[in-house]
């Protein structure tokens, strides 16, 4: 791992904090990007590897590009992409949030497709690399009040499964969707539909994962040997089914 980039998007909390801590103690070399440059570099300077912070907003084409710009100045290539960054502002459809159905449209998937768009040239040249995209399993298990949320990650779910088909064969890059339960992070603090707040129990009993077991699965998924490809992994709390 001494050798890899690893760069993470959504870095400045949650999973994504998370995976940059972890992948930092394997040895990798991090890249972390978030829209918060400030809790970027109080993260940085905790670690003991080589590393950038850089600040992007995955919902701008522009500042997707400035950031790899940057990225590129500092390390020759980038062995790893970890598509974390995300908004969950779960709504029923029936109270009409459209600000919020376009913002988890262009965080969750154009956000993603942005930095596949900008890694690509690079793992195509070198002919190596492993994309990791943070999914659900409501990309897979759709519940009312979570419709454009799970549209936006079963979206990412059969965009990975499709990135394996065109890019794995011919360029040898890996591709992994990882689908978690609930996790215990700020997600929820998005949510503004006050009936939906009413309706649904988000009490302390809940059972949750931790940030860290996503990071785990991530480092799972990259440290296994080149020829093995980790599809996916749908992970949930013990005790749901």
């Amino acid at each position: 791992m001494k050798t890899k980039v690893a760069l993470i998007t959504g870095a400045s909390s949650g999973i994504g904090k998370a995976i940059v801590e972890k992948l930092a103690a394997e040895n990798c070399k991090i890249i972390l990007a978030s829209r918060d440059i400030e809790k970027l570099n109080k993260i940085q300077k905790e670690l003991k590897v080589e590393s950038l912070a850089v600040k992007m907003d995955v919902t701008d084409s522009d500042s997707v590009a400035n950031a790899f710009q940057k990225i590129k100045e500092k390390f020759s290539t980038i062995d790893i992409l970890v598509n974390c960054a995300g908004v969950m502002p779960l709504s029923y459809l029936k109270n009409r949030h459209i600000e919020e159905w376009m913002q988890t449209i262009d965080v969750n998937v154009k956000g993603t497709l942005r930095c596949i768009y900008e890694v690509l040239p690079d793992m195509k040249s070198q002919k190596n690399g492993h994309i990791i995209n943070i999914a659900s399993v409501d990309g897979k298990e759709i519940f009312e009040g979570g419709a454009i949320y799970g549209a936006s990650k079963a979206a990412v779910i059969e965009l990975s499964k499709a990135m394996r088909m065109e890019l794995s064969p011919e360029f040898n890059i890996r591709v992994t969707s990882i689908e978690p339960g609930t996790v215990d992070t700020d997600l929820r603090e998005d949510i503004t539909d006050k009936e939906l707040l009413e309706d649904k129990d988000y009490g302390g009993d809940e059972a949750k994962l931790k940030p860290e077991h996503i990071a785990n699965a991530v480092y799972y998924a990259i440290s296994q040997p080149e020829e093995v490809n980790v599809n996916e992994l749908l992970i949930k709390p013990t005790g749901k089914s």
